[in-house]
C-alpha cells in the first residue's frame, strides 16, 4: 500500500490577535519565527530538531477549523517539563496543569499543559518516543 501521510509540513492554530501571539510563542516559548505577513495577520515559527512548522492567524469568516482557544493535543518535547513550565513561568506564560509524573503503556513520564493568550493548549512532556 502507498503511504497516505508522508510527513508533518505545519500546524496552524487560529489566533484572535497575532501580536500578542507573536510575543509568546517568540518571547515566552523561545520558537524563531521564521516569516511574519502582517497585511495577512499570519506568523510561522520554526519548531526546534524538525523541519516542521507552527503557523498562526486569525481565522478567517468560513475558514474551518478550530476556533481560537480551542487547540489541544499538540505535544513540544522539553527532557525537563518542570524546568520548561518554571522558565515559561517565569517569562509571564500561563501553565494550565502542572508537571507531573503520568504513567501509559511504554513507560512512565512527565508532561505538564500550557496555554497560548488565546487559550490553546499544549502538552510539554518528557516521554522518549
Amino acid at each position: 500500500m502507498d503511504d497516505v501521510i508522508t510527513g508533518l509540513h505545519a500546524v496552524t492554530i487560529h489566533v484572535t490577535d497575532v501580536q500578542k501571539a507573536r510575543r509568546f510563542y517568540h518571547d515566552v516559548l523561545g520558537l524563531k519565527e521564521v516569516a511574519f505577513d502582517e497585511a495577512r495577520n499570519r506568523a510561522v515559527f520554526a519548531l526546534p530538531g524538525t523541519s516542521t512548522l507552527l503557523t498562526m492567524h486569525i481565522q478567517g469568516p468560513g475558514e474551518g477549523g478550530r476556533e481560537p482557544g480551542t487547540v489541544t493535543g499538540v505535544i513540544f518535547r522539553h527532557p525537563d517539563p518542570a524546568a520548561a513550565c518554571a522558565e515559561i513561568r517565569r517569562r509571564g506564560g500561563a501553565i494550565t496543569v502542572d508537571a507531573h509524573a503520568f504513567e501509559a503503556p511504554g513507560g512512565k513520564f512527565v508532561r505538564a499543559v500550557i496555554a497560548d493568550p488565546d487559550g490553546n493548549e499544549f502538552l510539554i512532556s518528557n516521554r522518549p518516543d
